[in-house]
């Protein structure tokens, strides 16, 4: 009871600091996310009517510079909640009386509050018209900041998604061999090896100016994506703390490894593991459906690229976790980021088999919007 009323204590005084009206009433966890501590707040306002927040503290060891990151959130919220129409739900995180949508605390935590949106959340799913209202929200998330200027923004992690870097630091890794491990993944190491080139072309495209920047979610799970309970319709794209620029192509990318795998990320019968054509096809005609009016060709011709490389480059991450001691990835228990590297990697020999159809379904979304 003593931690209930000192956690209720202190969102009432921090809810003071955003201008909130009453005083905290009840909270509950949210454990969703992996990274930031969640809450739900209601609130009894002074007419008696309860109102619900989310109050979330700000993971400062993951986002070394918490005030960049909510300065991008703020310049992009702001942008959308000017674009959006009557029917939608734009994200809304509130300010204190200097104009921030952030505060520390006496402790050095960081907090922010957004107000709450009732809906629900798929961590995985099999219903293609989910998958389909996944891809528009994402889509459109891209479409309506596609005039604004990426370059505005703070890179919150440099070189988040430049897999030609990331090549290079995992095979410096596998030269030095820290810990002994390179011996018993040879087969692994030499596949990524084969495919360097091929996962390498993106960061070249980008660095030789030959597909755009633009502003990008950089985390396309769909469980980043709130649905209308009732209506089944997509309200929103949350978890905005990775938006930078970056390449839409990485955001279908992403989104397609996670959502389109006919297993989890790290299933150990590798047999399994593959990419579902159907899951495929539903998220790009969101995505693709959404953007294709405003994306280059080369952004379009580069789409199924853009999955084989993310997927590629999560397995090496997962490998140069392994062989460099576990340092990185959460692990439950021994070998598990072997177990994630050999499923990354059958997922993408899978795609690579099915670059051709990969390419071809988006191709013809593109063809409706009949710009190509």
């Amino acid at each position: 009871m003593f931690l209930m009323d000192s956690m209720l204590s202190f969102f009432s005084s921090l809810g003071e600091k955003f201008s909130l009206r009453g005083e905290a009433t009840s909270y509950t966890p949210i454990n969703n996310g992996n990274i930031n501590s969640t809450y739900k707040v209601t609130y009894l306002r002074p007419d008696g009517v309860e109102k619900n927040y989310l109050f979330q503290k700000v993971n400062t060891y993951v986002f070394k510079h918490p005030e960049a990151v909510m300065e991008n959130i703020d310049a992009v919220t702001t942008y959308l909640r000017d674009a959006a129409g009557i029917d939608e739900t734009p994200l809304h995180f509130h300010h204190t009386a200097d104009r921030k949508n952030y505060v520390y605390t006496e402790s050095g935590d960081c907090w922010r509050v957004g107000n709450y949106i009732k809906s629900v959340t798929y961590n995985e799913c099999d219903d293609l018209n989910v998958l389909r209202h996944a891809g528009e929200a994402f889509g459109k998330f891209q479409m309506r900041l596609s005039d604004f200027n990426a370059k505005s923004l703070h890179d919150i992690i440099p070189d988040f998604h430049n897999t030609k870097k990331r090549l290079d630091h995992f095979f410096a890794d596998v030269d030095a061999d820290p810990v002994g491990r390179v011996g018993e993944v040879r087969a692994e190491i030499e596949f990524i090896r084969e495919n360097r080139e091929l996962c390498s072309k993106l960061s070249e495209d980008a660095e030789a100016g030959r597909i755009p920047l633009r502003v990008t979610h950089n985390d396309t799970k769909i469980n980043n994506v709130l649905f209308d309970a009732e209506t089944g319709e997509p309200l929103t794209v949350i978890d905005l703390d990775t938006v930078m620029p970056g390449l839409s192509v990485h955001d279908f990318g992403d989104a397609v490894r996670f959502a389109a795998s006919t297993a989890a990320e790290d299933e150990p019968d590798t047999s399994k593991i593959a990419l579902d054509l159907d899951k495929y096809r539903a998220f790009a005609e969101g995505f693709v459906g959404e953007t294709a009016s405003s994306l280059t060709k080369e952004e379009i011709d580069a789409m199924a690229l853009g999955a084989v490389t993310i997927t590629f480059e999560l397995a090496s991450r997962f490998l140069d976790d392994y062989i460099t001691g576990d340092k990185y990835f959460k692990v439950n228990y021994p070998g598990h980021n072997l177990v994630r590297t050999r499923a990354q990697l059958k997922l993408a020999s899978d795609m690579l088999a099915k670059y051709d159809e990969m390419q071809a379904i988006v191709q013809e979304i593109a063809a409706r919007q009949k710009r190509w």
